[in-house]
């Protein structure tokens, strides 16, 4: 049985974020990921040789540790593959079991800020996500505009993205001066007092590692870590253990915090 994501805004999931370039390359950072403390694991098939993306090995992947597993593809894939067949091998790893898929925004139609405009293309991503959901897959849509936002633009945002269907939609903005992250503050918590989707909001920028840190206790489904920095991955996210010292040392989300 597929094992989906808890998904609650006054608990934010700590996923591992890997891109493997074998599955047992997958398996053993998913393992060490677990030990640290990982609740969720997100895999990128960014590296990932076309000729390993089977059922069999995704699954294999997916057994290695006993957490939800969500399996992302984006254009940067370094395999320069369509839209329509990244989606192919994301249908194929939910077959294999994996509890979340990622579809981006902007998702057979490019645009500004992966946020798709053109009817023809939202619909086909409203099939999509119907689909995934008959095979027992939840969704995330995730888009990357990577520069600042006001928390309206943020909210409109991941409105449009939740009326497609969504199970949890998904934005990067960027937070690169002192106003822009107090900015970011705003917008995590007008997201987790008023916006009923489980939502994902992280910022890049040079304010990237305080927002995403100081987040956690401000709200939002699931954040993204690493295991550890590897030279071959992309990723400057924190690490698993630094997000788990901090939910232990603030030991208070602003759930409890009354108004």
């Amino acid at each position: 049985m597929k094992k989906l994501f808890p998904l609650d805004n006054a608990h934010t999931l700590i996923s591992l974020l890997f891109s493997p370039r074998s599955v047992e390359e997958a398996v053993a950072e998913v393992q060490s990921a677990a030990r640290d403390g990982a609740e969720a694991v997100a895999i990128e098939l960014l590296m990932f040789p076309e000729v390993l993306r089977t059922k069999e090995n995704f699954k294999t992947i997916i057994d290695s540790a006993d957490l939800p597993f969500m399996f992302l593809d984006y254009r940067n894939d370094h395999f320069h593959l369509s839209d329509e067949k990244r989606m192919e091998y994301l249908f194929l790893a939910a077959e294999a079991g994996a509890g979340m898929i990622d579809v981006v925004g902007d998702l057979f139609a490019p645009a500004p800020d992966e946020r798709a405009v053109d009817p023809a293309a939202i619909g086909k991503q409203k099939k999509v996500i119907s689909e995934l959901h008959a095979m027992g897959s939840q969704v995330i849509i995730s888009s990357h505009p990577q520069h600042y936002m006001t928390t309206a633009e943020v909210r409109a945002q991941l409105a449009d993205f939740s009326a497609r269907g969504a199970d949890v939609v998904k934005l990067v903005a960027r937070a690169d001066t002192d106003q822009q992250y107090r900015e970011s503050l705003a917008t995590s918590m007008s997201l987790f007092r008023g916006f009923s989707t489980p939502f994902v909001y992280l910022c890049s920028g040079k304010f990237s590692r305080l927002q995403r840190l100081t987040s956690l206790p401000l709200g939002g489904a699931i954040t993204f870590a690493v295991h550890a920095h590897h030279d071959f991955a992309p990723y400057d996210q924190p690490k698993i253990r630094d997000f788990v010292a901090v939910r232990n040392g603030f030991g208070l989300h602003l759930k409890d915090i009354q108004l």
